[in-house]
């Protein structure tokens, strides 16, 4: 089975039921991951598959640390032996290392999870944060705005994100000026 296929079925198994909402958001930063196929090339199956399972560490059935990057990547790693690139980006994705700080678990992220190349960062980054809770598009000051409305802006999710914040801004407007220079515009 390829890496995307067999990522979309385990991304759906572990969240389209238990989280409807989550299994949708991660379509649509799946959908956003493939419009990236001119910068990305040969890494947007990666791309792709990293970012229908981004949130995978969601899912009640293997939520353990309530730190769902890595929850998710741990996972991914000793439970389905994925690819380890795959593994890296769900664990560092959209800031995590700053969630992590918040959450005490820096250390533990950062010492079991390699950080992919910036360029698939950002690209990740991207994807998540142009992508609303129910999939749809949006702007990164929107969902930046969303989730500390959603969590509250004391709270450790509204906290860590707001912190992330000029880092996601500025994920983004790399990932816009890349797409730019070949010639291909994204919708925020």
């Amino acid at each position: 089975m390829a890496l995307t296929e067999q990522a979309f079925a385990l991304s759906e198994s572990m969240l389209a039921e238990p989280l409807p909402r989550r299994w949708a958001h991660s379509l649509g930063v799946a959908k956003r991951a493939a419009t990236l196929r001119p910068i990305l090339g040969p890494d947007v199956d990666l791309m792709e598959a990293a970012a229908v399972l981004h949130d995978v560490g969601y899912s009640p059935s293997i939520a353990t640390t309530g730190f769902h990057p890595l929850d998710g990547a741990r996972f991914l790693r000793d439970q389905e032996a994925f690819d380890e690139r795959v593994v890296c980006l769900v664990a560092h994705h959209s800031c995590a290392l700053l969630e992590a700080e918040e959450r005490g678990l820096r250390d533990e992220l950062a010492g079991e999870f390699e950080m992919e190349r910036p360029e698939l960062v950002d690209a990740l980054i991207f994807c998540d944060m142009t992508t609303t809770p129910d999939g749809g598009h949006t702007t990164t000051a929107n969902r930046v705005k969303e989730i500390v409305s959603r969590y509250g802006p004391d709270t450790i999710v509204g906290r860590f994100i707001q912190r992330a914040a000029p880092e996601i801004h500025a994920a983004a407007e790399r990932i816009n000026e890349r797409m730019a220079a070949v010639g291909t515009a994204q919708p925020m």
